[in-house]
């Protein structure tokens, strides 16, 4: 009997280390990936900076030909200015083109290469590009948009399967060929993290301002900024200091430097992080002469919102809120893959001043606003933070017509420099696709208590430290905010859409304090929607969900302000038919 059962035992065993022997080889599954991946919203310990490692060929760096001893082809040497150790070898120099690359929460990387680079005759676009990783596996290139200051082009590479399975994971060399024909003497440095990276730089008449991730992780927990400087150059031994005087959410401010040995090349601006000596990767730089542009006479009322994906819903929103009263849209675009750059060109062809700015950075709405007000002051005198899927509406112009100081008239005086909003929430109203008239059309019934708000700030008025939480800003000293009866006013918020376009909602959630929909964590903050969970499946009878009030007020507005009638039984709005 003992024989049996050890015998049986020794089966099962036996099953079981082939069965995950197979597994493993042959269908790698995600929660394998994910046991093997690092964690992504914070700091990896293992990661080294390598602020000096990445260097982008620009005007300072050489690029020379020259024999080698154990190469029959010739090869390509990148000598970087600081850091010889750093240097790559391949073949064929004709195929490879050096960049610096990110790991995105996405798993892909983000390659960012010079604009200058020239394409042969045979690879005259950018989309002839391919991601060759140190697996010798091979992934398409997509571009994504151009990055200023300076102009660098930026694709997105998928992680092949092997390369998620090895630590750690490096920086993809981008080719003008698919065939695995460069061959890297040394191994590629590691990617740049993005929950550790300085992302962005913006330059004031007194001072600079970095934006970064990684160091302020906690909501409403800042670092002291006596734990930074600013570091402008490439190490800390041949480079320059300053202090950091604030330091809130993303938001870096450090004192001007004197860099008068740098004359007017772009310099590299990192933080260092003082205790340790550690400098954060960085993709900023700085250049002396370079300030925010002075525009001409200041608009009164500016809209910014980030988007992504929303080309189908723009016009309904633009046309809108211009005829209310706002004079220009400000839309930071998160790596949009629909027709939202025809649309916009199509709205600025019929008058409508819309702005589209690069900003490819996951989970940077704080930072993103803030950098919005910093670019924006020249041009704007207050600015609406709504997104695409929320309409400013009053009862009180239900029988009014169509004109800018409809919004203008809401704007406080004196010492108030913010107009809070409050928001009703609407459903799917019985809807199962996106209603082709518009979703001020389609979406009729709301809940019946108001969640959340919106603002319309005053720019001057918005502190120094930059600080913002869902949509409104701290003041400067001096300054109160206002909250409007929502009687008054209100934001619609046409959140809870027909299914198809609410479970685009589980991508990403653009906050960097708010947990992403997909992540099981949180299940019950108000971001979310209720009872929903964390997987973008759609629930029973979901279209009648969230239907609590039957609200057709900015319906009917709408419909008398743009509605036309084509034909005896047919009625279409305005921005249908442009």
């Amino acid at each position: 009997m003992a024989l049996k059962i050890r015998t049986f035992f020794l089966y099962v065993s036996i099953s079981i280390v082939s069965f995950t022997a197979t597994y493993h080889l042959l269908s790698p599954t995600v929660s394998d990936q994910l046991r093997r991946r690092p964690p992504v919203y914070f700091p990896n310990p293992r990661l080294r900076p390598y602020a000096s490692k990445n260097h982008i060929i620009n005007e300072q760096d050489t690029i020379t030909s020259q024999p080698s001893n154990d190469v029959e082809s010739e090869t390509l040497q990148v000598h970087i200015p600081v850091n010889n150790d750093s240097m790559r070898v391949f073949r064929r120099p004709d195929l490879s083109i050096a960049n610096v690359s990110v790991l995105f929460p996405s798993w892909e990387a983000l390659v960012i290469v010079p604009n200058d680079v020239v394409f042969d005759s045979n690879y005259t676009t950018p989309s002839s590009l391919f991601c060759l990783f140190d697996t010798d596996e091979i992934s398409p290139a997509r571009f994504t948009g151009t990055m200023s200051f300076p102009d660098r082009n930026t694709y997105t590479c998928p992680l092949p399967k092997r390369v998620l399975r090895r630590l750690p994971f490096r920086q993809p060399v981008l080719t003008k060929t698919p065939v695995q024909s460069i061959q890297p003497v040394q191994p590629a440095p590691e990617l740049f993290r993005w929950n550790f990276i300085v992302y962005e730089i913006v330059e004031t008449d007194n001072d600079v301002v970095l934006l970064a991730k990684g160091i302020n992780n906690r909501q409403g927990v800042n670092r002291s900024p006596t734990e930074f400087k600013c570091l402008f150059g490439d190490d800390i031994v041949n480079g320059v200091t300053t202090s950091v005087t604030s330091s809130v959410q993303e938001v870096f401010r450090c004192q001007r430097p004197e860099l008068t040995e740098f004359g007017q090349n772009l310099v590299r601006v990192s933080l260092l992080i003082v205790q340790n000596k550690q400098v954060v990767p960085s993709l900023a730089y700085y250049t002396p002469q370079r300030k925010i542009a002075i525009g001409g006479t200041k608009s009164l009322l500016c809209a910014c919102t980030m988007v992504y994906n929303v080309a189908k819903f723009l016009k309904e929103w633009v046309i809108y809120h211009s005829k209310i009263g706002v004079d220009k849209f400000i839309l930071y675009d998160n790596g949009s893959d629909d027709d939202l750059g025809e649309v916009v060109d199509l709205l600025k062809s019929k008058g409508y001043d819309v702005e589209t700015r690069f900003w490819l950075w996951p989970k940077t709405q704080e930072g993103g606003f803030s950098h919005a007000v910093l670019h924006a002051k020249t041009a704007c005198r207050w600015m609406m933070f709504i997104d695409v899927d929320e309409f400013v509406y009053s009862p009180s112009w239900a029988s009014s017509k169509p004109s800018k100081s409809l919004l203008h008239s809401l704007l406080p005086a004196n010492l108030y420099g913010q107009l809070i909003i409050r928001c009703y929430e609407f459903g799917p109203s019985n809807q199962t696709t996106h209603p082709l008239a518009g979703v001020t059309q389609g979406y009729t019934c709301r809940k019946e208590i108001e969640n959340r708000h919106k603002s319309i700030v005053l720019l001057d008025a918005v502190h120094e430290s930059l600080l913002n939480v869902i949509h409104h800003f701290k003041l400067k000293d001096g300054y109160k905010s206002k909250k409007a009866n929502i009687g008054t006013v209100v934001v619609n918020h046409y959140k809870f859409q027909a299914w198809p376009e609410f479970k685009a909602k589980f991508r990403r959630r653009v906050s960097a304090y708010v947990v992403d929909w997909t992540r099981s964590v949180n299940l019950k903050s108000n971001d979310r929607a209720p009872g929903l969970g964390y997987l973008a499946v759609e629930p029973k009878g979901w279209e009648e969900r969230f239907c609590e009030v039957f609200d057709n007020r900015l319906k009917h507005l709408t419909r008398r302000w743009f509605g036309s009638r084509k034909g005896p039984s047919e009625f279409g709005m305005i921005w249908q038919n442009i």
